[in-house]
């Protein structure tokens, strides 16, 4: 093979975390040389398996700094951002990292001549009360005046093997006495399977999605957040009760928890916030078809799915009768 046909290079930023590391099996599978930007590239050897020898490399970018963006979409064709934070840590703010790093990733892309698909999230809103949904929003806004033709995917709670939803309430009723219903566990979520989320991305990178648009990615079904606790407690073999807790008592235990130094927070006041409101596909997404049955996706049930890495979570194992609570 000459350098005239190598495959398209798709450089992929946070290519070893969740959702990237699926983009970067999606994207092998289908021939693409991939090049994952990541702050730690030495910890992102475990990629090199979903492609054949020399089909995926590495170089280290940060989104804090410009020179690194732009070093690592050199050459590519296309560019995935797939960089989000769900809390704050030092300099890592939701400021610097998703609305300043967006915007450079995108202007960044535009300088390569590179197209560019962006992962943002439901309830992304410039005006929203939280930090993490008003930056996904500025993001938004400054992806598309850069870059017009930008695909913007915004999923619902994403979910899969090493999800940080699921495993963490599954984790948590292996210890707790009881799980927590914030709000009273009333708000609905739309739980998008993250293979899914990763062929959109793909399908988007092979020009099989229309640009210049926002996406809303939602699973096949609507549960509230009690029905999502149900699941784990189903899916683990346990009977710990739901609590109910204020929107009020889980901000300020929130508050506690971000101050204690080394930990991750089982919850921010930012999330509480963003929990106030449901997240789920609006009535235009599905109306004008920008959803993941638009573009050809049949979406995936969380039921199918979370007892093969639930399963981790049952008193006995894969030995538990899955049926019977402990």
């Amino acid at each position: 093979m000459t350098l005239a046909n190598l495959p398209p290079l798709v450089t992929v930023f946070g290519g070893s975390g969740f959702v990237g590391r699926h983009v970067v099996r999606a994207l092998a599978k289908r021939g693409y040389r991939i090049r994952v930007a990541v702050r730690r590239p030495d910890l992102a050897g475990f990629l090199q398996p979903l492609g054949n020898v020399g089909q995926i490399s590495f170089v280290q970018a940060n989104l804090r700094y410009r020179q690194s963006i732009d070093r690592a979409v050199e050459g590519a064709s296309y560019v995935v951002n797939c960089v989000g934070i769900l809390f704050e840590n030092g300099r890592n703010s939701f400021e610097a990292v998703q609305e300043f790093g967006g915007r450079a990733v995108a202007e960044a892309a535009r300088g390569a001549g590179a197209k560019l698909v962006h992962i943002s999230a439901i309830g992304a809103n410039a005006t929203s009360d939280s930090n993490y949904g008003r930056t996904k929003g500025r993001a938004e806004a400054a992806i598309h005046s850069v870059a017009p033709d930008a695909i913007i995917y915004r999923p619902s709670i994403v979910f899969g093997p090493e999800d940080g939803f699921f495993n963490k309430f599954a984790g948590m009723a292996r210890s707790a006495p009881f799980l927590p219903l914030v709000g009273g566990g009333k708000t609905r979520l739309q739980p998008v399977y993250v293979m899914d989320v990763a062929e959109a991305v793909a399908k988007a990178v092979e020009g099989k999605v229309a640009g210049g648009k926002i996406y809303e990615l939602g699973g096949p079904e609507v549960l509230t957040f009690r029905q999502c606790l149900e699941a784990v407690l189903k899916s683990t073999a346990r009977s710990n009760p739901l609590i109910s807790l204020p929107f009020g008592v889980a901000s300020m235990i929130g508050s506690v928890a971000s101050m204690i130094p080394l930990i991750t927070p089982p919850i921010t006041p930012d999330q509480v916030k963003l929990l106030k409101k449901d997240n789920v596909v609006s009535k235009e997404a599905e109306a004008e078809g920008r959803t993941l049955k638009g573009i050809g996706i049949a979406p995936t049930m969380v039921s199918s799915v979370i007892d093969s890495y639930l399963v981790q979570f049952r008193p006995q194992g894969q030995y538990t009768n899955s049926g019977k609570a402990a």
